[in-house]
């Protein structure tokens, strides 16, 4: 999922969102610290957003806040799917993402591709507020393996995809590639909706630029999207992609009615006026990338 590298010290965390820019908070009990086969995982507890975890020293969940992301990355693209049955999540070990997807009467099959069994581990064992028992589901199918051999030897189809992972750095750079966004393409066909997020269009501006031309040169239609995630320094970019759906066509009454016809309740962020807004674009980041709408 997480970005911004952090610094631990005697008693604060301070986050840097670039060389030059980061925010500090207070850093409370250590309650897990190991290495894992692939990373460094460091689980503790903060009086600010509660317990949260770290890979390799970037943030990446909090129990306090982890629904800004969650709830936006997987609720855009399915409430924007007329009947979403089967989704795909790469990454998502925490399993906040299986969480918001099964509130779907719908669905009848979330795969979570994980490449580390040890993000699984600790959110099994601390993290219980986030994935509130997603992976005891009989709609859960847990596959410990790396995402990028996943979906290149799948043939399963999948109405979702969603990319919950870290920043494009080590393994999952080659995941936030249009060679992996065109396997990705092959399992959604013309009707499915890919998600992921895409960094900071302002302290990130040519990731995020990147990123977005590298999806539109596969997927027909791409929306970024804007919110707020105090976790991850504030105003983050996340996109949703497809051949034929574009969730910017849903008004935000179209949004409650189908929020309210399948039954998804317990939201603390998404609602149809916030679809909306997360997909209106101020003026400079339509100039980053060079939109007029």
């Amino acid at each position: 999922m997480k970005k911004n590298k952090s610094l631990l010290t005697e008693q604060f965390i301070t986050e840097w969102l670039t060389p030059d820019v980061g925010f500090v908070f207070r850093s409370g009990e250590v309650l897990d610290d190991f290495i894992s086969p692939y990373q460094h995982i460091e689980v503790m507890e903060t009086a600010a957003f509660g317990r949260v975890f770290r890979l390799d020293g970037y943030l990446m969940t909090s129990e306090a806040d982890e629904w800004f992301y969650h709830e936006n990355l997987n609720h855009i693209p399915a409430i924007t799917h007329p009947d979403p049955r089967t989704a795909l999540i790469i990454g998502g070990g925490d399993g906040g993402s299986a969480r918001q997807l099964l509130k779907y009467p719908s669905i009848e099959q979330v795969v979570v591709c994980e490449l580390d069994a040890g993000v699984v581990a600790i959110a099994d064992e601390y993290f219980a507020q986030v994935h509130q028992g997603a992976f005891q589901d009989p709609r859960l199918q847990l596959v410990i393996g790396d995402g990028l051999k996943y979906v290149a030897g799948s043939q399963q189809q999948f109405d979702l995809i969603v990319l919950d992972l870290t920043d494009p750095q080590g393994y999952a750079e080659p995941l936030y590639t249009r060679e992996f966004f065109a396997d990705c393409a092959r399992l959604i066909g013309e009707h499915g909706l890919l998600s992921l997020h895409i960094g900071s269009p302002q302290f990130h501006a040519t990731r995020f630029r990147n990123l977005f031309d590298e999806l539109k040169a596969v997927f027909r239609v791409v929306r970024p999207m804007l919110v707020p995630i105090t976790l991850y320094g504030g105003f983050w970019g996340m996109a949703c992609a497809s051949q034929l759906r574009d969730p910017k066509r849903l008004d935000a009454n179209t949004v409650e009615q189908r929020l309210q016809q399948r039954g998804i309740t317990g939201l603390n962020y998404y609602n149809g006026d916030t679809h909306q807004a997360a997909l209106a674009l101020p003026n400079f980041v339509r100039q980053l990338l060079q939109q007029t709408e």
